[in-house]
């Protein structure tokens, strides 16, 4: 029995368009999130002169900001994911399943 339902959901166009929304969106926000640590990472190896100039009569160099920004950003782009797939991509896989097992 759940060798069929489990063929019933695979068949289904529903799933086939969502795994598709789903895998785009992943591969996007990942996209995202390596911009944004290897271009710092890059930064690192490539342009120290620029990570080192001091912020104002202080001892902070502009790369401590940007290290800290590549930190939310991770957390934010975690958050928008978790998000979207705790609400429309959970929702979307919870009514297929029902479809199958009709």
């Amino acid at each position: 029995m759940a060798q069929e339902t489990y063929e019933r959901i695979r068949a289904n166009p529903k799933f086939q368009a969502f795994v598709n929304k789903r895998n785009k969106y992943s591969i996007i926000m990942s996209i995202l999130m390596i911009i944004a640590y290897y271009g710092y990472i890059l930064l690192i190896a490539f342009d120290k002169p620029f990570l080192a100039t001091k912020t104002g009569s202080g001892v902070m160099s502009i790369g401590i900001p940007m290290g800290l920004g590549v930190i939310l950003v991770t957390i934010v782009l975690t958050w928008i994911y978790v998000r979207r797939a705790n609400t429309e991509f959970d929702s979307e896989a919870e009514q297929i399943i029902k479809e199958a097992t009709k």
